[in-house]
């Protein structure tokens, strides 16, 4: 799968090892949430055009840089806001969209409540952002949303992933960049993924029963 990149980095194991103990207190989860979103940020953005911009230092001009593409971060409700600071903060121009999604727990296919979205995606490099790729069906659902609204350079950014999720991602949107933290055995009869970390949301929250 050409399109997948798993980012393979010691302080990126460790910090997943705290996100999957289910004695890890939300305010702790989210600390760590964020900071292992900064670690895999630098490897995602690696490959971002740059312009030459002339800039003035104290004592002469000099050549810099700025980048050539708008960037818009599209968090996937609830637990995909956890993602977006730390991007943020390395990308402080970035304009931010918001996608709401929902699995039904029963057919364990994606419920939409909520689209809010910058204008000029055709322009734009989309990152979508959620920790988990479950089933991918609120990920795909997503991704065809913004193909709609004339997205056609997207990225998605997992912490966790389920092949089962990569192969119905990769299959559906075969141009779509895949960049996840670990691939990991499987997805149970409720569509979680196992090992996995629970629901990530939940976690995220506090909302976990």
């Amino acid at each position: 799968m050409e399109n997948l990149f798993i980012i393979d980095h010691p302080l990126i194991k460790r910090d997943l090892t705290y996100l999957r103990d289910k004695n890890t207190p939300s305010s702790t989860f989210r600390v760590i949430l964020r900071r292992l979103t900064s670690l895999m940020a630098f490897e995602i953005t690696k490959d971002l055009e740059l312009l030459v911009k002339e800039v003035e230092t104290p004592l002469e001009v000099t050549q810099g840089y700025v980048l050539k593409s708008e960037v818009v971060l599209v968090p996937i409700l609830r637990a995909g806001l956890g993602m977006v600071d730390p991007f943020l903060e390395l990308i402080p121009e970035a304009r931010v969209g918001h996608i709401g999604l929902y699995r039904d727990e029963e057919t364990l296919k994606p419920v939409d409540y909520y689209f809010k979205l910058p204008k000029n995606l055709d322009k734009s490099i989309v990152i979508v952002l959620d920790p988990m790729l479950a089933t991918g069906g609120s990920i795909c659902a997503a991704i065809s949303y913004l193909k709609a609204k004339g997205a056609s350079r997207i990225k998605v950014v997992s912490l966790i992933a389920a092949p089962e999720g990569i192969n119905k991602l990769t299959t559906e949107h075969p141009d779509v960049q895949i960049y996840i933290a670990v691939l990991d055995r499987q997805l149970n009869q409720r569509g979680f993924i196992l090992p996995g970390l629970g629901d990530a949301g939940d976690r995220v929250f506090g909302t976990e029963n």
